[in-house]
Formats: C-alpha cells, sequence, structure tokens
C-alpha cells in the first residue's frame, strides 16, 4: 500500500484497478497484491531498481508517483527482513506495522509452526556448540574459520534454517560477512577437492603396491618414475593425512640422536670414521647380522654385505644357525661377485662381534684384499647405515608367516632384488641403487 497524492481521479483509479498486482484502490491508497511485494523484494535483491520494477509490472509512474515505487520497496524490505516473505503476504495495514499478525489473531496452525520453528533453532544452536566442542577437543585447539563455516553450513542445511546466518555465525564466533564469502567460493573449492582424489588415487596405488610400508618421498619417486607426475613431497603428506593413509614404518632413527648427544665421538679412531659414502662404487663395504622371527617362533639369521655408497646389497646369506659358516658364506658371495675387480683401498667395516673378530674371518678379509675396519664398542651408530637397511626390510618385507626357512629365503631374496633395482632413494638423487651405481661408473 502506498499514498503519494492528495486523491485519485475516477480514471486513475480506473487504470490501476486493471494491473494485476492491484487488489484495490481507493481515492488516497493503493493496495498490493501479496505476490507482487513478494516478488519485488526478490528482484531488488537481484539488482533492479524499484522503477525498473513497478514499470515491467505495468504501474504508470505519472499517476502512481516517481517516490512512490522507493518507498514502497523500502518498506517492503524491512518487513522480508523481520518477518519473511510471509510477513509480506499478512501485511497489515495501519501505521507501526511489522507485517506480522498479533498473537490473538494467530490460528491453532501458526502457533504450532512458530513453535516448531523455535525447536528447530534451538536444536540447530545446540547441534553447533556440541560439534565445535568436539571438534576443537579432538584437535586440541581452536578450529578455524573455514571448518566452523563448514559446521554452520551443515547446521542450517540439516534443519532447513533461513534468515539466522548471522546468529548461528555469531555463536560460532565468525563473521557472516566471511561466511558468505565461504559460500561464494565452493566451486573452488569442490575443484580442488576433486583434484585432491585424483592425487590421491594415484598416491593409493603405490602406497597399496608396498602394502602401506612406505612414505610420502618414496611414493614421490615412485610417481616421477613410473607414471612421470612430478608432485611436492609436502602435498603427498597433506593427502596422506587428509585420507588417513598411515606408512607402517619405523619411528625415528634412535641412532640419529644418539649421535647428536656424542658429537666428542666423532673424531674418535676408525678406520671407516662413518665416511660411508666415497664417491666410488664397491669401496666401502659395510656387514652385519640381524635376527628374524618367523612361523610359530622359529629364528633365523640373516647376514649381508653393503656397498655404503650405491647402497646397494652385494651379498646376502640367510641361515638356521649363527655359527660362523654364516659369515663365511657371505663373505664368499662377495668375493664371487666382485670377481677380482676389489678397490685397492676397499674397507670392510663391521661391528665388534665375535664372527668379525675371528681368526679365520680375518684371514679371508685380508686374502680378498679388504681392509678391515670396525666399529668402535658400543658406538653401534658407527654401522648406521646397515642397521638402516634392516630396518627398512623389516618394516617392508612379509615375513613373520612364513612357514620354512626356504620360503623365508625366497621372500628375502625377492625383497633385495626390489631394494636394488626398484627401491628409490631420496639420498641417491632419487635413483634405484642400481641406478646409481651406473651413475657413478658413467661419471
Amino acid at each position: 500500500m502506498g499514498r503519494n497524492r492528495k486523491s485519485f481521479t475516477e480514471q486513475e483509479i480506473h487504470t490501476l484497478e486493471k494491473n494485476l498486482n492491484v487488489l484495490r484502490v481507493t481515492g488516497k491508497n493503493i493496495t498490493y497484491s501479496p505476490m507482487f511485494k513478494a516478488a519485488a523484494v526478490r528482484a531488488y535483491q537481484e539488482g533492479q531498481t524499484p522503477m525498473e520494477i513497478f514499470l515491467q509490472a505495468g504501474f504508470q509512474i505519472e499517476i502512481i508517483g516517481r517516490d512512490m515505487p522507493k518507498k514502497c520497496l523500502l518498506r517492503w524490505r524491512k518487513v522480508y527482513a523481520a518477518v519473511g516473505e510471509a510477513g509480506l503476504i499478512e501485511e497489515r495495514r495501519g501505521k507501526g506495522s511489522t507485517g506480522r499478525k498479533q498473537k490473538g489473531e494467530l490460528s491453532v496452525e501458526d502457533k504450532l509452526r512458530r513453535a516448531e520453528a523455535r525447536i528447530r533453532l534451538l536444536e540447530a544452536e545446540n547441534d553447533l556448540l556440541k560439534k565445535l566442542e568436539a571438534l576443537e577437543r579432538q584437535a586440541n585447539k581452536t578450529l578455524p574459520s573455514s571448518e566452523r563455516f563448514h559446521l554452520i553450513n551443515l547446521v542450517l542445511r540439516k534443519y532447513g534454517l533461513q534468515r539466522v546466518t548471522r546468529y548461528l555465525c555469531q555463536i560460532a564466533e565468525v563473521s557472516s560477512s566471511g561466511y558468505y564469502r565461504w559460500c561464494s567460493a565452493e566451486e573452488q573449492r569442490q575443484i580442488r577437492e576433486a583434484a585432491d582424489e585424483r592425487d590421491f588415487l594415484l598416491i593409493k596405488e603405490h602406497f597399496e603396491a608396498r602394502k602401506g610400508k612406505i612414505g610420502a618421498l618414496v611414493i614421490k619417486m615412485r610417481l616421477e618414475r613410473m607414471n612421470g607426475i612430478v608432485m611436492n613431497h609436502k602435498k603427498i603428506r597433506r593427502l596422506m593425512r587428509k585420507f588417513k593413509l598411515v606408512a607402517v614404518i619405523r619411528k625415528a632413527n634412535p641412532y640419529r640422536k644418539m649421535a647428536k648427544a656424542t658429537q666428542e665421538h666423532r673424531t674418535c679412531p676408525n678406520l671407516l670414521e662413518r665416511q660411508f659414502e666415497q664417491s666410488v662404487p664397491e669401496k666401502v663395504l659395510l656387514t652385519d647380522i640381524t635376527y628374524l622371527r618367523y612361523g610359530t617362533g622359529q629364528w633365523a639369521y640373516l647376514s649381508c654385505v653393503k656397498d655404503g655408497t650405491t647402497k646397494q646389497i652385494l651379498a646376502h646369506y640367510l641361515s638356521s644357525t649363527l655359527e660362523l659358516s654364516l659369515v663365511k658364506r657371505t663373505l664368499e658371495l662377495l668375493i664371487k661377485r666382485l670377481d677380482g675387480n676389489v678397490h685397492p683401498d676397499a674397507i670392510f667395516h663391521s661391528d665388534q662381534g665375535m664372527h668379525y673378530t675371528h681368526l679365520i674371518t680375518r684371514r679371508l678379509i685380508a686374502e680378498a684384499g679388504f681392509k678391515q675396519s670396525m666399529s668402535r664398542k658400543g658406538n653401534c651408530w658407527d654401522n648406521a647405515s646397515m642397521e638402516s637397511f634392516f630396518g627398512h626390510m623389516k618394516d617392508e618385507l612379509e615375513y613373520k608367516d612364513c612357514t620354512s626357512l626356504t620360503e623365508l629365503r625366497q621372500r628375502i631374496n625377492e625383497y633385495v632384488t626390489y631394494y636394488n633395482s626398484e627401491r628409490y632413494q631420496w639420498t641417491l638423487k632419487k635413483m634405484t641403487p642400481d641406478e646409481f651405481r651406473n651413475h657413478l661408473i658413467a661419471a
């Protein structure tokens, strides 16, 4: 309803009554249809001016007056903001009207709808607060705004609420403008989410290929070499955390912490002095023995020789006993592999175990042309590179279910082949040990 002049003429009243958006006209007032008022507010929200709305609705501005569209839209928008579209439909005439029926005028159905709306709002408020508290307790930190926006959006959709966004934002302690910006960026988030899912499927493929026993760096190298895809290792870690891929790998190497705590021992006499990488293949040879428990409690013992530069496993032997023959057989396999091509300054480095201090072993090492070196007693990090291989092998190899030594030996042979020719290593310029050896020789 609106007024812009003292009175309409009979001809003007007749013209206005023909407009479908008008319910009735008196000499001084126009009563607009509820549907027109609601449509006018929506059109205004979409960017149309009051004048354009009234002209498109068939009103003649010279009859209703130039100020009337603006005044009507101002009043209708206030009613819409206060009580919604229903307020425009039920709007009462009179000064100070809110467009809402008085309590005494409400029907039983209206009262029930209002009560249900209040209950939904209380439930939504309680739900939002519970979710916020639970997530913050789980993360042990304050949730970022983006996660709070997501919770608000979930609650609004779950309870079918309208025009309470500002109130829920106040509860969640975020700005409503920030929430609307977050909503407008939904399309971009969906694009990023789809990209994350595609990348995750690639990561998962390599993760499962190694039975969950590789981390982000190994996955990165496999992606580059096998798929030709360059993916930042930080992104791989982020996606693994996001999709809850947890690698079954060892904890931080304790030798590293121990070494930091004993810096003064680095200058202690040692033929190798932990200079594992000599830039020359087969110059530094590291050896050690590890214990493997398998089957129903059986024990096996694995002796290996590792190239300190290329990380290749040059020789390995598995036995059911810890007799001296375990190391002797490993040396024989190493000598056979080298086929007489022994570096003149080759160092054979081990711990001070009885297998390596035994006269027979020392004679075999000398006859093969190696200079023997041993870790200082109690300094296990002097041979940490060899320990590192054993640690990775036990993480990545399924061996505990083996039922015989023959089956265990087969699996270890397969793993050593994989380790040498397929397992990319970050410190080898992202090459496999075999590739890195060829690279050094070619250089």
